[in-house]
């Protein structure tokens, strides 16, 4: 008895009941052929961008076209609106009169001092609030926060009385290490390292035999980076600009560049076109590490926002 065969049916779609051939199913759109629309500005954006631009640097264009001109012309109403011949002889009249070139060393040096404090402790602090674990740690924190809604001028006195019994008046380190941490730098840290670091990349390293100095150089100064550099920046600003206790600090011997700059204030009738020609000079330090420095910065924010 010889076996039926069956011949094979070809393979493809099943045919509906109604006898009508199936619809072509859609295919899958190539990656970056029309997936979304572009935006492009409009006009609205860049009306509303350039007014912004202008509002921004109108105190700075001020400024300069005051260190152009004279002190009697700017007395005079209404003030000038364009620069003037005087701003060469104004910036060397400044320079010279409020010893600007010490200034801007000693600046430099309490600035970047505790530019690197702040950054390197609040960075260590914050890790140890936001992943460590170890006993009276919210309290700590609390009480780290606290300390940001006590006024400064509260601890002028006691800080005077400190240096003095030092005899670190007149010196760099009495202004640089009151504010060698501060409190928002170390919440700030707290809070960017909750979410950019992952627990499981400390135990892995820990389970690798890392000791905690090597988890923080290798594991947490990488992916803090972003934080740390936008921390830098706001440090170094507010270190650069400080006037209130350097002036308490420091005298016009060894002075930073906002306590210079309050020399040029005083006589009988103060010179407003060389004051003004001081501040253009004290700004330009901040411009340059803007113009040097603001792509790194905005581009390590950046690249935090794309891995978080």
């Amino acid at each position: 008895m010889k076996a039926r065969t069956v011949d094979p049916k070809p393979a493809g779609p099943p045919v509906p009941p109604d006898g009508r051939a199936p619809a072509p199913r859609a295919t899958a759109r190539p990656l970056g052929q029309k997936a979304g629309r572009t935006m492009h500005a409009g006009p609205v954006t860049y009306v509303v961008l350039a007014l912004f631009t202008a509002v921004s640097l109108a105190p700075l264009i001020w400024t300069a076209i005051a260190a152009s001109r004279t002190s009697g012309r700017l007395a005079q109403t209404p003030p000038p609106l364009w620069f003037g011949g005087n701003l060469f002889k104004n910036l060397e009249r400044a320079w010279t009169e409020a010893s600007l070139g010490d200034a801007m060393l000693n600046t430099t040096i309490v600035a970047g001092s505790i530019t690197i404090g702040t950054v390197l402790f609040s960075t260590i602090a914050g890790f140890a609030f936001a992943k460590l674990k170890f006993r009276f740690s919210g309290a700590l924190l609390l009480l780290t926060i606290g300390t940001m809604m006590v006024p400064p001028q509260l601890s002028v006195v006691p800080l005077y009385l400190w240096i003095a019994d030092l005899q670190w008046t007149n010196q760099l380190q009495a202004v640089i290490l009151p504010t060698f941490v501060s409190a928002f730098g170390v919440f700030f840290m707290r809070q960017y390292l909750l979410q950019a670091l992952p627990g499981e990349l400390i135990e892995a390293a820990r389970m690798d035999g890392a000791s905690s100095l090597r988890i923080i150089w290798h594991v947490v100064f990488p992916a803090a980076r972003p934080a740390m550099a936008v921390l830098g920046l706001l440090t170094f600003v507010m270190a650069w600009n400080d006037f209130l206790w350097p002036i308490i600090a420091l005298n016009q011997t060894n002075p930073t560049v906002q306590v210079a700059l309050n020399s040029l204030g005083t006589g009988y009738i103060p010179d407003r076109a060389v004051i003004m020609a001081g501040a253009l000079l004290g700004t330009l330090p901040l411009l340059l590490a803007f113009i040097l420095f603001g792509k790194q910065i905005v581009s390590g924010i950046m690249q935090g926002a794309v891995k978080g």
